[in-house]
């Protein structure tokens, strides 16, 4: 395929709010389940190993129109419940046997209570992931529910996995992690040969195939981003922070790039790269899963974190390690982790001397010309006074 033809192909996944892709794998496989997760993280080692297909599950973004949800949430929260909600209401996840709520915030863990009682056939589960110190026993504590998990998966699909079969799904995670790291790296290095819009929807088309289909289209597209070099351009190097759970729309990533920036490292769809490094496939699986949990420097509004300094210096280490010239703090209207930690990571930044803006946004917004100006003019007062 040219390159062209994948980023059709991956569009055409993004837009289709029907999961048509996971239909017909279901289709093709009969005997097999799928199961949704939403962001931030999910164990989808698991959900692989046990016979699902992991469904990302990230709203309907600006193309769908919200009327039930409404009814289901106040005004003063996130739009992401509101359109999960209304896909549900709207028949389009009625192929999910499972859906996994990550501890992400308060709304989505009421969510899933919400989507107990809206639909009691469906296995739900709410991921409460470790938020104390104590390296060992949290540890124990998220092995413990990952061993839970794993039994309640299994019951739903009718295949409890050996040691080996999980070992089988965890390198295949690594693998997909490793080429996820591959294209970020390419995109920090190259931005001008990997456009985020690019990646971002190769992405998010990931999130609705088998990782094994994800990572034969990823490797294509390197293949093809190697035939088809662009040209760099005078732009801005910058870093989109806050965007970790409802995703911006594309609309919103275009217009900051064509704005005369490259977005250099972000945020988005960070389950794909919460592990940082590959989970060892030697050693009891459950348990490498929870250690590589642990042991992992991913910093997150959603997680606890142990140095009080962490937040202060996060951004100036973030800026720093992909060249960045400043920072587009991007966030979601009404989202409480994001909104909580930007005060402080906004500070760190600015005792570092790295220039930030700062705007809002929901995923329905479908005027961008406001985030086009604010980016431009960040992008031009960087090179205009960003030596100074």
């Amino acid at each position: 395929m040219t390159r062209a033809e994948l980023v059709e192909w991956a569009r055409d996944i993004y837009d289709d709010l029907d999961f048509t892709v996971v239909r017909q794998w279901l289709a093709e496989h009969p005997t097999r389940k799928a199961a949704g997760y939403l962001p931030v993280y999910a164990p989808r080692e698991l959900l692989h190993a046990t016979g699902f297909l992991p469904v990302g599950v990230h709203g309907g973004g600006d193309r769908l129109e919200i009327i039930r949800g409404d009814a289901f949430y106040q005004s003063y929260i996130c739009h992401l419940p509101r359109s999960v909600i209304e896909l549900a209401q709207s028949g389009r996840l009625d192929m999910l046997s499972a859906v996994l709520f990550p501890s992400t915030c308060d709304v989505i863990r009421n969510l899933s209570g919400m989507w107990k009682l809206l639909y009691p056939d469906v296995y739900v589960r709410y991921i409460d992931v470790p938020q104390v110190p104590d390296p060992g026993a949290a540890a124990e504590f998220w092995a413990g529910e990952l061993n839970h998990l794993l039994d309640d998966l299994a019951g739903v699909s009718g295949h409890r996995p050996t040691d080996d079969e999980l070992r089988h799904s965890i390198a295949v995670y690594n693998e997909t992690r490793e080429m996820i790291r591959t294209l970020y790296a390419l995109r920090r290095e190259r931005p001008w040969d990997v456009p985020t819009e690019e990646l971002y929807l190769l992405l998010r088309a990931g999130e609705s195939i088998p990782p094994e289909t994800f990572l034969a289209r990823a490797r294509q597209y390197l293949a093809a981003v190697e035939a088809d070099p662009k040209r760099p351009r005078d732009n801005s190097r910058v870093v989109i922070v806050g965007a970790f759970c409802e995703q911006p729309p594309l609309g919103l990533i275009k217009s900051i790039e064509r704005a005369g920036c490259y977005i250099v490292d972000d945020d988005f769809l960070l389950g794909n790269r919460f592990l940082t490094h590959d989970v060892p496939a030697d050693a009891n699986p459950v348990r490498a899963l929870a250690d590589a949990f642990i042991r992992n420097d991913m910093a997150s509004s959603v997680l606890y974190e142990i140095d009080p300094m962490g937040k202060r210096n996060l951004m100036k280490n973030r800026v720093a390690a992909a060249s960045a010239d400043g920072i587009i703090f991007a966030t979601p209207s009404f989202c409480d982790p994001a909104l909580l930690d930007q005060p402080m990571l906004r500070a760190g930044a600015e005792t570092a001397g790295i220039p930030c803006i700062a705007f809002k946004y929901a995923e329905n917004t479908g005027q961008f010309q406001q985030f086009r100006e604010q980016a431009g003019t960040f992008a031009d007062s960087i090179k205009l006074w960003g030596a100074a």
